[in-house]
């Protein structure tokens, strides 16, 4: 069962020399415009993870850069950067060069401003968010972690796939740049030699804005308006015009479709369910262990969260079954007594270090959820690395979808096992991060993180150790907060690590090595 063993000396040394990591997250990420380190000119040959192809998409040919049509775009271009307003400067410095950070910095942010439990009726009961009533009472979505996972997984492969279909023809066509045909246009960015036909800013803006609001359906006129002015900053930016735009607008469209499509047949439209079907998996998993994880909330959900997650489609892995865990010890087996043992000494003896890590990891209530942790890692790490959009979506992309697919093998282990969590099985033994509802066995943080850090290992291998230091962390702040045993925590590891394997094989074969 010792798959790995947490260092505590190891994860006190992290945690002093990575404190920044531990204080409260900034809403943005700031950083200087930064010189693309690729221009990745053969981007437009890489394989989407959508399966589109790009030929199937209608981009015609651009007007060439002598012609009257184009001529009268430069000339309102140049027009409109004339007179920009404070506020459309702020806008061009927001946006920046690569927009795919900005975009995942407004989906973690729906996905904190969300993550708040649907509290009782009046009379006791609970009435579930629904997609159809997104008003509620209560409103829609509860973004947990499960449904957090699979937003930015959705996200991520509509951003990529549509960068990859515009470097398809973005090399294609070749037109220059605007301040390449123009030298009296200066751009707010740093220069690229990038063909701004499609527009790549366009394309992002659009399946970002299309995906979000079908995930945060309240959010639309939010997102609508955002959309609005990172579509404005590109012109005013310097960067693209009217035609580029709308070619890069045409890709996203197609693609969202493509998105749409699979989101209405994945499965998550299922995943939470009524009591009665509850109860049954409880009753089945009782059945053939003899126990069953009881939730202890007061007041008490009638249902766990989302039971079956797990039976959602995976991006990389063919079936849930092939990644599902072992089982778990029995209760009052010798191994089960170890890490009781264990749990017992940390409540008793909880040091600071150990305090500060459980609750940093918490990512609970009004958070952006353990995904929205690695999503912060990716970004930090792809302007350090000075990623192109299109590298920086294929980061996101494999990351998120090896997150969600950790999420849904974790959940089908969780429900299928149904194990007890340390409250229900230790007389009087009591958390400092209160406790979930849904079963223990294997910890979703140390999945969830497990992947994430296995791809982001993957893609920047200089920086691996420091991922993998931080999943472990992950993992072992959830004994420190009482709600884990170790095996939880340690095959929960495991379980990401396999996960991770799958969509690091497939990026293996897309092309972008």
């Amino acid at each position: 069962m010792k798959n790995f063993k947490i260092s505590y000396l190891v994860l006190a040394i992290l945690f002093f020399t990575t404190s920044a990591c531990l204080e409260e997250t900034p809403r943005y990420l700031d950083f200087d415009e930064y010189e693309f380190e690729d221009l990745d000119v053969t981007g437009g040959t890489w394989k989407t993870i959508l399966e589109i192809n790009p030929e199937e998409i209608n981009i015609p040919q651009p007007d060439p850069t002598n012609s009257n049509t184009y001529q009268a775009e430069l000339n309102d271009l140049k027009l409109q950067m004339a007179g920009l307003t404070p506020s459309q400067n702020q806008a061009i410095h927001y946006w920046t060069s690569n927009p795919i950070l900005r975009w995942n910095e407004i989906a973690l942010e729906l996905a904190a401003k969300y993550n708040l439990i649907p509290g009782p009726n009046a009379d006791g009961t609970y009435t579930l968010p629904s997609p159809a009533n997104p008003v509620g009472p209560p409103s829609f979505p509860f973004a947990h972690p499960p449904y957090t996972s699979r937003m930015l997984a959705y996200l991520s492969v509509a951003q990529f796939d549509g960068l990859v279909i515009a470097w398809h023809y973005k090399f294609q066509y070749n037109r220059p740049n605007p301040y390449q045909v123009d030298e009296s246009i200066k751009p707010a960015y740093l220069a690229s030699t990038i063909p701004s036909y499609p527009s790549d800013g366009a394309t992002v803006a659009k399946v970002s804005k299309d995906i979000l609001s079908v995930m945060f359906p309240l959010e639309t006129s939010f997102l609508e308006n955002k959309y609005q002015e990172h579509i404005a900053s590109l012109i005013h930016a310097g960067i693209n015009t009217q035609s580029d735009i709308e070619a890069g607008i045409s890709i996203g469209s197609e693609v969202v479709m493509v998105a749409k499509q699979r989101a209405s047949t994945d499965g998550m439209s299922k995943a939470q369910t009524p009591k009665s079907v509850s109860d049954s998996i409880a009753n089945v998993a009782f059945e053939r262990f003899g126990w069953k994880w009881q939730n202890t909330e007061v007041p008490q959900r009638p249902v766990g969260l989302t039971p079956l997650f797990g039976q959602v489609k995976m991006w990389h892995v063919p079936t849930v079954e092939e990644v599902r865990s072992p089982p778990p010890p029995a209760p009052g087996s010798p191994q089960f007594e170890e890490d009781v043992a264990e749990l017992k000494r940390f409540a008793a003896h909880m040091t600071l270090n150990q305090r500060r890590i459980a609750n940093w990891w918490e990512d609970g209530i009004g958070s952006y959820t353990p995904p929205g942790h690695w999503n912060k890692f990716a970004k930090e790490a792809i302007v350090k690395h000075k990623l192109n959009p299109l590298r920086s979506a294929r980061v996101f992309a494999y990351m998120n979808t090896a997150i969600m697919d950790a999420g849904v093998a974790c959940w089908d282990t969780k429900y299928y096992y149904h194990y007890p969590r340390p409250v229900e099985t230790i007389a009087g033994f009591k958390t400092i991060l209160g406790t979930p509802n849904f079963p223990a066995y294997t910890s979703g943080h140390s999945t969830f993180s497990a992947a994430g850090a296995e791809v982001l290992s993957y893609i920047f291998p200089e920086d691996a150790a420091r991922f993998r230091l931080w999943a472990e962390e992950a993992a072992v702040s959830r004994l420190y907060g009482g709600i884990h045993y170790r095996f939880d925590a340690e095959v929960g590891v495991e379980q990401g690590k396999n996960v991770g394997t799958y969509a690091i094989n497939r990026a293996k074969s897309d092309g972008a090595q």
